[in-house]
């Protein structure tokens, strides 16, 4: 199914009614230590084909991580805090310039699989992938949840596909109708050559410096098939043993202890910073993507 851009005022960005009057979703916030689940979450995302091909085949070159890496971090980090954390005013200024974007991404004669960025189904993956990478990050780094707040944060990541063109009504209802439809969608994640040759670059940070990946790379590789949930991994046909595991978990203990100890104003200090970012350039009239 595609779709165009759907009327924003089909869309909601605010909090739903049923999301408890004392939910704090700054308080769910894991920090700087979440950033080690980033490339496995865009690894889960392009487990779809079409979003998969989506990327991969992308003519727009200036959103292609392999080749302006910093500017995609930017904006991928930018589309979070403000789908999480803006207002209504600063949803829409980056919605409008996804969609220019957007616009450009469509599967051409040649494409093996049929694809558009306006797809509201493909967008829905896109953003459960993210749903469920920032859950897992807040149960890793910051210990379980009870059910009252797993159920509102769930509800409150509605902004991640509705700040695009996912309207309410196609985000799962309540955790156990995300369950159905998360392995539903996780029973048919494919990645044929193309899409994992692309993937395998960002995991071994080609798309850097080499002196910036002396090193780093093997760090990358390792946290990224770590936190990948082992379907994916095997999907990817990455190998990962009891032993790395065992190293995983050490490593995860340490990042979880200074999750802990640090403040909640701390943890949301850089998220702060990105938003206050997005809104200068909103003022100052800059390009946002």
């Amino acid at each position: 199914m595609t779709a165009e851009p759907v009327d924003p005022r089909r869309l909601s960005s605010s909090k739903p009614s049923d999301v408890s009057a004392d939910f704090d979703i700054e308080a769910q916030m894991a920090g700087a230590a979440g950033m080690l689940a980033a490339a496995a979450n865009v690894i889960m995302q392009l487990g779809n084909p079409g979003v998969g091909h989506g990327v991969a085949e992308s003519k727009v070159d200036d959103g292609n991580v392999l080749l302006h890496p910093w500017k995609r971090l930017r904006t991928t980090l930018s589309y979070l805090v403000v789908a999480l954390f803006g207002d209504e005013a600063t949803v829409a200024a980056y919605r409008k310039a996804v969609n220019k974007q957007h616009a450009q991404v469509r599967s051409g004669p040649d494409s093996p699989v049929k694809y558009n960025a306006f797809d509201v189904d493909l967008q829905l993956w896109v953003a459960a992938c993210l749903y469920v990478g920032f859950r897992d990050a807040r149960v890793l780094f910051l210990g379980p949840m009870d059910y009252k707040t797993d159920l509102d944060l769930y509800r409150y990541c509605h902004r991640l596909g509705t700040s695009l063109q996912v309207p309410i009504e196609a985000w799962p209802t309540d955790l156990e109708a995300f369950e159905k439809y998360w392995q539903d969608g996780v029973s048919k994640i494919h990645y044929d050559d193309v899409v994992r040759d692309h993937l395998m670059k960002v995991v071994n940070l080609r798309m850097v410096p080499r002196w910036m990946q002396w090193g780093n790379a093997s760090v990358n590789r390792f946290f990224t098939i770590g936190m990948l949930p082992p379907e994916f991994r095997t999907a990817m046909r990455l190998e990962w043993s009891p032993k790395q595991q065992r190293r995983f978990d050490r490593w995860i203990g340490l990042f979880r202890f200074v999750s802990r100890l640090t403040p909640t104003w701390a943890r949301n200090l850089p998220i702060k910073l990105q938003l206050a970012e997005v809104r200068f350039r909103i003022r100052r009239g800059w390009r946002l993507v």
